[in-house]
């Protein structure tokens, strides 16, 4: 009998990715994610937590133009208020009036400035209600609060900074999830005792312990970014609630005013704005900065017509500020802006002839977008739970801050001499295409962190690697 021996056949088995290359991969895109985007998060975080104190500072530090010595008990109109602020500012047009909330508080009439734009405040002239003289003028655009939210937004260079601060906003979220799992898959090792051990649990545990506080921070902030926040603003405008007939009128309410403190809500932003019916009074513009047109309703008479439209809102939980018409065809904006809730918040056009309500806009009608982004906004600024709210956001902002300076003060520490000190790429594709991959789904959902991810891979491939020297320095 004769023996066959048959030859196994020889199959390559590929060893799955280790652990540590994963581990690897991973703090390599956290390294450089935290190298890029560290002074830009560093900036925010110390100027959203300034930035959390607005309302008390300015209480305090405008007292004497926005508190009387007593209450008023008869208020003169406010179309007389209004004249005798205008008195100051000649020629100058009327934008906003929001109303004392207190029998001792001076009505603000808010006039165009000098500058246009997303941050441009305007002139604030304070007017006593009980007598229509004018007790001081601010200008918003100087003050110190303008300066902060103007560097938080924007880093005072316009468009290009709201999108640096956007794509770091953005890659704050990939530094979170990027360090979750360094973090998870270091648990249980024994600690060392070195300085840098330190630092890094300190890093470590600020991240674990803050990281849920510091990505809501960051998510709630990106409504009001320009590519990310006016995508969302547009998914809002589709599936939540609007006025019938938005498509006959080309304006949107976010048009009407870019002073902060005198804004529609964010969920009424693209809320069409209807047209006045000037009852033949076209061709009589008033012009000349004058609060009002001819044939126009007196504020106070638009302001009660629209009274009975207006929910809930007592002056001790909201305040009442009033957008006036911009020209003929122009409407009275009234907006009630809640301290803490903003379920009570509403935006109500109203025809400035005739003071009909053309459009009642609040919590009733948003979408369920609009809804979880308004209490996000009250929760980032805050507001909606008093001191606790204020509190727990300036934890995040102090944490942020603290993970900023320690990973950067650990990456000193670590880097070789002539070397940036990046961890080595590695070696297995396979793990480096794994996290790109999930990279790449953080990028879709986030656009300008998607870009710049690219651009970042390109580099690496295309030029660092390509160069002996930038590839050594670089890891």
């Amino acid at each position: 009998m004769t023996t066959v021996h048959v030859r196994p056949e020889t199959v390559t088995v590929q060893p799955a990715p280790s652990s540590s290359q994963r581990y690897r991969a991973v703090w390599r895109w956290h390294f450089y994610a935290g190298l890029f985007v560290a002074p830009v998060l560093l900036v925010l975080a110390v100027t959203g937590a300034v930035y959390l104190f607005k309302e008390p500072f300015e209480e305090w530090r405008y007292q004497d133009v926005r508190s009387l010595a007593g209450p008023v008990a008869t208020a003169r109109p406010l179309s007389e208020q209004i004249a005798a602020a205008q008195q100051s500012m000649p020629g100058t047009p009327v934008l906003s009036v929001i109303p004392p909330a207190a029998p001792d508080r001076t009505t603000r009439i808010i006039f165009q400035g000098e500058e246009t734009g997303p941050f441009a405040e305007g002139v604030s002239v304070y007017v006593d209600p009980g007598t229509a003289t004018v007790v001081g003028t601010i200008d918003d655009a100087a003050t110190f609060m303008r300066v902060v939210r103007t560097i938080h937004g924007e880093l005072m260079s316009g468009t290009v900074g709201d999108r640096v601060v956007e794509t770091a906003a953005c890659w704050a979220l990939i530094l979170a999830a990027t360090g979750t799992y360094l973090w998870w898959t270091s648990r249980g090792r024994r600690p060392a005792r070195s300085s840098r051990a330190r630092l890094r649990r300190l890093h470590a545990l600020t991240g674990a312990g803050a990281g849920v506080v510091v990505v809501f921070l960051v998510i709630s902030g990106l409504p009001w970014s320009g590519v990310w926040g006016d995508a969302l603003q547009r998914i809002q405008e589709r599936t939540g609630s609007t006025y019938p007939d938005a498509g006959a009128y080309p304006n949107r309410s976010a048009d009407l005013s870019d002073n902060p403190d005198a804004k529609v809500p964010w969920a009424a932003e693209r809320l069409p704005v209807p047209s006045s019916q000037d009852g033949g009074h076209a061709g009589h513009d008033a012009g000349g900065g004058s609060a009002l047109h001819p044939g126009a309703l007196p504020l106070e008479q638009a302001l009660a017509a629209a009274r009975p439209s207006v929910r809930d809102c007592s002056p001790a939980e909201c305040d009442l500020k009033i957008l006036l018409p911009k020209d003929r065809e122009g409407v009275y904006t009234v907006v009630t802006a809640p301290r803490r809730d903003p379920s009570a918040a509403q935006t109500l056009h109203v025809d400035q002839y005739s003071g009909r309500v053309l459009v009642s806009y609040g919590w009733n009608e948003y979408g369920i977008l609009a809804k979880a982004v308004e209490q996000g906004v009250a929760l980032h600024e805050g507001r909606r739970y008093g001191m606790v709210n204020l509190l727990v956001m300036l934890g995040a902002c102090l944490a942020l801050v603290t993970l900023v300076v320690s990973g950067a003060w650990m990456w000193w520490k670590r880097r070789p001499r002539g070397r940036l000190g990046a961890p080595a790429r590695p070696a297995d594709r396979r793990t480096a295409y794994g996290v790109a991959a999930i990279m790449v789904v953080l990028g879709v959902l986030f656009p300008l962190a998607g870009v710049t991810m690219l651009a970042a891979l390109l580099v690496d491939r295309l030029v660092l690697r390509r160069i002996p020297r930038l590839s050594g320095i670089t890891g």
